[in-house]
């Protein structure tokens, strides 16, 4: 479903079919490496919650410190909030918004129900990515390496998939703010959360970090 006529003429006046193509495209690009980073690193956790039930006292490679550990993590309660590994709700979700993106690379313009549906979901896999690390900073106060990074690319890929969604028209959104996401200037607020979640871990841990 392409943008409605009033959603195109929030765009620059100046920009041409073949340039809302090429912003789309670079858009969905990023969104499909960080959703292929997401999904590897859902399947490595689950591989390890596999192992780590067999074996209690399993430690892994990304058990780097006292303060990064993923063995210590996984064997807390919030890592099994459904009752099973929470990286098997990573795999679910990744592998939806990937295969999606790599529809969007291609070209395919998808009904706006559906796009406010993926939307939504991913929401919810945004909110609860960041419950994780909300427990994991300040209740565990321990951190799991590969959960920071699907912290991360969910917050890449939501981003991604959002700012379609405002720019398409397929979330209402006021005239300055689709100017602005056509321009791109919206990374500015993704990039500042990103550098906050870096920076708390920092800011907290420091030299912990290493050893």
């Amino acid at each position: 479903m392409s943008a409605s006529p009033e959603a195109e003429d929030l765009l620059p006046s100046r920009e041409t079919e073949s340039a809302r193509r090429s912003w789309r495209r670079r858009t969905s690009v990023e969104m499909v490496i960080s959703g292929i980073i997401g999904l590897v690193t859902s399947f490595v956790l689950s591989i390890e919650a596999w192992q780590l039930a067999a074996d209690s006292s399993a430690r892994f490679g990304c058990d780097i410190s006292s303060v990064l550990s993923c063995s210590a993590v996984a064997q807390t309660w919030q890592a099994r909030i459904l009752g099973f590994p929470n990286a098997f709700l990573g795999i679910f979700f990744e592998a939806v918004v990937l295969a999606i993106s790599v529809a969007l690379c291609a070209g395919v313009r998808f009904p706006r129900w559906y796009m406010l549906g993926t939307n939504l979901l991913y929401t919810v896999a945004l909110f609860f990515a960041f419950w994780l690390f909300s427990q994991s900073y300040f209740v565990i106060q321990v951190l799991c390496p590969w959960c920071l990074l699907i912290t991360l690319t969910t917050t890449l890929v939501f981003a991604g998939l959002t700012r379609i969604n405002v720019r398409d028209g397929v979330i209402p959104a006021p005239q300055g703010l689709r100017r602005a996401v056509a321009q791109g200037l919206d990374w500015a607020l993704w990039g500042l959360i990103i550098f906050g979640v870096i920076a708390m871990v920092v800011a907290k841990y420091g030299v912990k970090l290493l050893g």
